[in-house]
């Protein structure tokens, strides 16, 4: 890739699991009582069609890992299980008992923190314990988050015997340097073992984890990570940029110097080189920074163009309502979202006086969803369009006008209707999203909020 585009379109820029992006809710116009009356009526139109879903997040680990962004707290204390589960069970019966009708569960996601922190018994009594006023939906998908290093073969059996086929491994780099210095040890052999037990157990999708730009990654422990990778196959793989955001995430990323991280055209070619290495043992590019293989559901999903995106990431299946439950999660409706409190003991106190423990969130305008809609399409297919009347809007235009300078650098192409990223593209795909991004063009942020673009 030319060093000059690198240098030209490494800007900061948001990920996009969610449009408008949490820097520019508008909390003020916000309220739970509105919250409330979006994720009715969006489960009243897409309950008994496609289910809903459900992210979990579990919160606790066992250390710091130095490059983690997520919200987590730190503690060898296993006696903070129970407490956390019965609480996330009270905020489901809260949501439960607004419900008009019972819910049909599409999709599971169990994330952290450390969700293999809990016991395999813990783990148990929290699906049972949703499943108590919910029916899994046809089709359903359930998945979970894995450490290697304390992920056991009952955690794998009994989430397996739960209903739940795709489990991802964190990996991130094999360099033991590497490994050091993001305070993450953990031996090939640990990920292999979880790998392997997976797929005997009969998990149909088995996902890696992988950063590059990690601190003093080079080159060869890049192609050597992709290599072990490659020798235990897993279905899919994350391939993604680490987000260096000290400023936002505090001393967790000040575990090492910025100048120990690789920076620009010596990062992107981490990248490059990654990627070719991927596609030589036959993993396809899905989306943004996701690849899998042929015989993978988010391949298909790619393929039948019903790959979506949101605040868990990709996803080979859509449900209109999704729900957090947890601290620190967040709820998307369609026409509005919602964040829980992000201290546990704050996300508690609520759920003791029996309230939902949401302290902000977003009620998305008619021009919201219409632009939620394009960078869906972009980040997901690749392309967009404006054929439908329903998809135009009045600074399409000018937007157009902006993005002949991608166009002349041979990112995408322009059609009188309709917008096309090109392979040389692909990895600018943030950077057209942003131009899309009207919250963004109107006020361009003072201060440092999102990772790099590159």
């Amino acid at each position: 890739m030319s060093i000059s585009l690198i240098q030209k379109y490494n800007v900061p820029g948001p990920r996009y699991t969610s449009y408008p992006t949490v820097p520019y809710w508008e909390e003020k116009l916000f309220s739970i009582d509105s919250w409330k009356k979006t994720f009715i009526q969006s489960f009243t139109e897409s309950n008994l069609e496609e289910g809903i879903s459900l992210y979990i997040h579990l919160p606790f680990c066992e250390s710091l890992c130095t490059f983690c962004g997520c919200n987590k707290r730190i503690t060898k204390r296993h006696d903070v299980e129970h407490p956390y589960i019965t609480a996330v069970l009270k905020e489901w019966d809260l949501y439960c008992d607004l419900f008009p009708s019972k819910p049909l569960i599409k999709e599971i996601h169990l994330g952290g923190g450390t969700p293999t922190f809990f016991s395999p018994e813990n783990l148990e009594l929290l699906i049972q314990g949703i499943f108590k006023r919910a029916e899994k939906a046809k089709g359903h998908e359930f998945s979970f988050e894995g450490h290697p290093n304390n992920t056991t073969r009952k955690h794998l059996q009994t989430l397996y015997d739960l209903g739940f086929r795709r489990v991802s491994f964190g990996v991130q780099d094999y360099s033991n340097k590497v490994q050091t210095a993001i305070h993450r040890i953990q031996p090939f052999h640990n990920v292999a073992k979880v790998t392997f037990w997976a797929k005997e157990i009969g998990y149909t999708s088995v996902g890696h984890d992988l950063v590059f730009g990690l601190p003093f990654q080079s080159l060869e422990d890049v192609i050597d990570t992709i290599d072990k990778t490659n020798s235990l196959q897993p279905d899919r793989l994350a391939f993604y940029s680490y987000a260096h955001v000290p400023w936002i995430k505090g001393n967790g990323q000040r575990g090492f110097r910025d100048e120990d991280l690789p920076k620009n055209e010596e990062k992107r070619t981490l990248y490059e080189e990654g990627k070719k290495r991927l596609a030589l043992n036959n993993y396809h590019e899905i989306g943004m920074d996701h690849f899998a293989l042929k015989t993978d559901s988010m391949f298909h999903a790619f393929n039948d163009r019903k790959l979506h995106r949101n605040f868990m990431g990709y996803t080979s299946s859509k449900t209109q309502l999704m729900i957090g439950l947890g601290v620190s999660s967040i709820s998307d409706s369609w026409y509005s979202f919602a964040q829980n409190e992000k201290n546990i003991e704050d996300y508690y106190a609520r759920l003791e006086q029996n309230e939902l423990p949401v302290f902000r969130g977003h009620l998305l305008t008619s021009e919201d969803l219409i632009i939620r809609k394009h960078i869906l399409n972009l980040m997901c297919q690749f392309e967009t369009s404006w054929e439908d009347d329903h998809h135009f809007f009045p600074e399409l235009q000018d937007i157009m006008e902006q993005l002949h300078e991608m166009e002349h650098d041979g990112l995408i192409e322009i059609f009188p209707k309709k917008i096309k990223v090109t392979e040389k593209g692909k990895p600018f795909v943030r950077n057209l999203c942003m131009a899309f991004d009207l919250r963004l063009r109107r006020n361009t942020p003072q201060t440092e909020l999102f990772s790099m673009t590159v």
